[in-house]
């Protein structure tokens, strides 16, 4: 690298390059895409840019980042940004100067291009029968004849009132009683959990209980904040994990827990940190919006907020008290690195976890500010490979329940597939890598505003059309300075390569067609790296002043994704005795946005009617909310994970050769019957 260039990472959209040294980081951010809140036009006085240099070796990106590689600290900056949090590393992006490697991290807070999760709550059946119930009791004043305590007053209640027998109740608890009893006349409302457990004393008569089911994935984290009692999904709130920066996937994270002395403990604060802001932002969204108060000309003194309701809104204006349950589940390593769980071992053959069976933790144990009494379900792990995400997506899908065949796809960062019926279940994971998220294609970025969400080419003249993120118009009905592209995300990704195959730009096995696109303006060899790529979006139509290009490294990125699930589906089909399956679902963020016909002609899985392949969203994230809402799917995942045959795909004999000829669209052999009169036959048949 040259002496008056930088390396800037920027997490967690994943964004990196080289940029000039002496440049703020917003300038940076600029030049790299990602987009950081700058209100005040640099000025230095809205503190929005508000960003954080992480310290340290980042054995993934290969780079020393530390503080000292910024210019020093301003003045302007201690009024944004306190003591403690200065020494967290956190600087105002518009007058920290790059002055060497840096990685930095853009808190939610700080981010202009918000990133679009799509994780809404599907509409599923689940049976009421939460783990927290609220009961109401009222009892007599004590007297001298009559000086029973307290608690042993509202027990005796329960047992009259509710048939509630031995219950107990912790410090925190106690230490509500007598004042809520009081303040309510000697009647309250009590919320007990698992029918043994008083977790909470409130005065008088309450109607409403509230839980979070979180889904913490490796990228991102999903909340669904419910009401216990009427089983209404209340809010979905969701964020980038933010222990994106010690790596986009799994194997990163453990190797920086490895590589790192307090390496665990920091990424464990991370996630508890972002899952404190997720309930703080649930428990926000429960009061009116504010905005600044007026001041009067030469009035002094600290801004004022005041809230302004929407008119015939009524607003329920909850405290964190208010959640008194929460169940999350994450694959393992997620799982463990959140518990401070040593994470080394389930990166080593044979992968075993710490633990397979489900966790009840007191939230402050954790320190997750909730209800303090409250407990954290954990979901139970399968497998090093296959954790409690997708015990969730099968405790939401219950393929246990029915004959027919199921191929459960759950696509994220790592590929986890499950196999079968009520008779037999198999599950195992392949490797997709964070490719499919767009982490490591040259233009790969999160689904934000301006990203490539869809495309078409046309097999003629191989010319794009596209959509992007926070647009509703296509290229073609666009001006090319509207359309503001920056670059394309995970549901792009899966379009691209079935349309690069479908429209002849690359062949069979993936290398660019070279005789198709002779002359074609779209292809050219990079000068830089001399690499074939084409241009998906012009700079005109872009807002880095950038071509947008798919390279060929890029698509040997995505056939790697591709090939790996395919090889997983084809050997478990086998590892079952089956010809074909019943149904294909497609779950996690992808399972959304995936076209069916697109994920076939890229060859995602085995041939199949189109028919066969639905979408269930975010199963993983409906299953922690299914175990929310019902005490019953907790029994249920624990009995899930351990009758699950796990099988380890990578030990299978001929894997590897299976692997390779997945990598080939759709198939090097396996034929494609249902994609006749989709895909020409010339291009089918090569």
């Amino acid at each position: 690298m040259e002496d008056n260039m930088a390396m800037v990472i920027f997490q967690p959209s994943g964004r990196r390059g080289e940029v000039p040294k002496g440049i703020t980081v917003i300038e940076a951010s600029r030049l790299l895409g990602v987009d950081i809140e700058a209100l005040c036009g640099e000025k230095k006085v809205c503190g929005k840019c508000t960003v954080r240099i992480e310290e340290g070796h980042f054995e993934k990106f290969n780079i020393e980042s530390s503080m000292s590689h910024v210019s020093p600290w301003q003045e302007e900056e201690d009024k944004f940004i306190n003591h403690e949090r200065r020494e967290k590393g956190f600087r105002l992006g518009c007058t920290a100067k790059v002055e060497g490697d840096i990685l930095v991290f853009v808190p939610e807070e700080s981010r202009a291009g918000k990133q679009v999760v799509s994780k809404a709550a599907r509409d599923i059946h689940i049976d009421h029968n939460p783990a927290v119930k609220i009961y109401y009791v009222e009892v007599d004043t004590p007297t001298f004849h009559e000086p029973t305590a307290d608690f042993e007053r509202i027990c005796r209640g329960l047992e009259r009132d509710h048939g509630l027998k031995d219950l107990t109740a912790d410090i925190y608890t106690l230490r509500q009683l007598p004042t809520a009893l009081r303040d309510g006349n000697w009647s309250v409302t009590v919320s007990v959990w698992n029918d043994k457990e008083i977790i909470r004393f409130r005065p008088g008569k309450v109607e409403h209980a509230y839980g979070i089911a979180i889904d913490v994935g490796t990228t991102t984290v999903a909340a669904y904040f419910c009401d216990l009692t009427t089983m209404e999904v209340v809010d979905t709130v969701s964020m980038m994990n933010p222990q994106c920066k010690y790596g986009e996937d799994v194997m990163a994270r453990i190797t920086y827990h490895m590589t790192t002395p307090d390496g665990l403990e920091r990424m464990s604060d991370d996630i508890i940190e972002g899952l404190n802001w997720l309930i703080d932002q649930a428990i926000q969204n429960t009061y009116p919006p504010k905005k600044k108060k007026k001041k009067k000309k030469g009035e002094e003194g600290p801004v004022e907020y005041i809230e302004v309701p929407e008119e015939g809104k009524t607003y329920l204006r909850l405290t964190r008290k208010d959640i008194e349950d929460i169940t999350l589940g994450g694959n393992t390593a997620m799982h463990h690195i959140l518990l401070k769980l040593n994470p080394e071992y389930v990166g080593l053959a044979p992968f075993p976890p710490v633990i397979h069976h489900s966790l009840d933790i007191k939230a402050r144990d954790l320190g997750i500010n909730i209800n303090p009494s409250s407990y954290i379900f954990v979901l139970p792990i399968e497998a090093g490979f296959v954790g409690a995400d997708n015990v969730g997506v099968l405790i939401a899908e219950e393929p246990y329940k029915h004959e027919e065949n199921s191929l459960i796809i759950d696509i994220g960062t790592n590929g986890e597939l499950v196999l079968g019926n009520r008779h037999k279940l198999i599950s195992s994971s392949c490797a997709t890598g964070p490719a499919l998220e767009g982490a490591q294609i040259a233009f790969g970025m999160r689904a934000a505003p301006g990203a490539i969400e869809r495309i078409k080419i046309d097999p003629e003249t191989k010319e794009v059309d596209y959509k992007v993120i926070g647009r509703d118009a296509w290229r073609q009905y666009s001006e090319p300075k509207d359309m503001k592209a920056k670059g394309i995300c995970g549901s792009g990704i899966l379009d691209l390569l079935a349309e690069l195959y479908r429209s002849g730009i690359v062949v069979k096995s993936g290398a660019f067609n070279k005789e198709a696109l002779k002359d074609h303006p779209r292809f050219r060899i990079n000068p830089d790296n001399n690499q074939p790529e084409f241009v998906l979006a012009w700079a005109e139509e872009s807002s880095i002043d950038k071509d947008i290009v798919v390279t060929q490294k890029d698509v040997r990125q995505i056939q790697l994704a591709k090939g790996a699930l395919y090889a997983g589906c084809k050997l478990m089909v086998k590892r079952m005795g089956l010809e074909k399956v019943d149904t294909v679902k497609i779950a996690g963020a992808f399972g959304t946005h995936v076209d069916r016909e697109k994920a076939l002609i890229m060859g995602l899985f085995p041939d199949c009617e189109i028919e066969m392949i639905q979408s269930v969203g975010n199963a993983a994230g409906d299953g922690c909310r299914a175990a929310l809402l019902n005490v019953q799917k907790r029994v249920e995942s624990n009995w899930c994970s351990r009758n699950v045959e796990y099988i380890e795909l990578t030990v299978e004999g001929n894997f590897q050769e299976e692997f390779m000829e997945a990598m080939q669209l759709p198939h090097m052999t396996d034929e494609f019957p249902h994609l006749k009169g989709i895909v020409s036959d010339e291009i089918l048949n090569q």
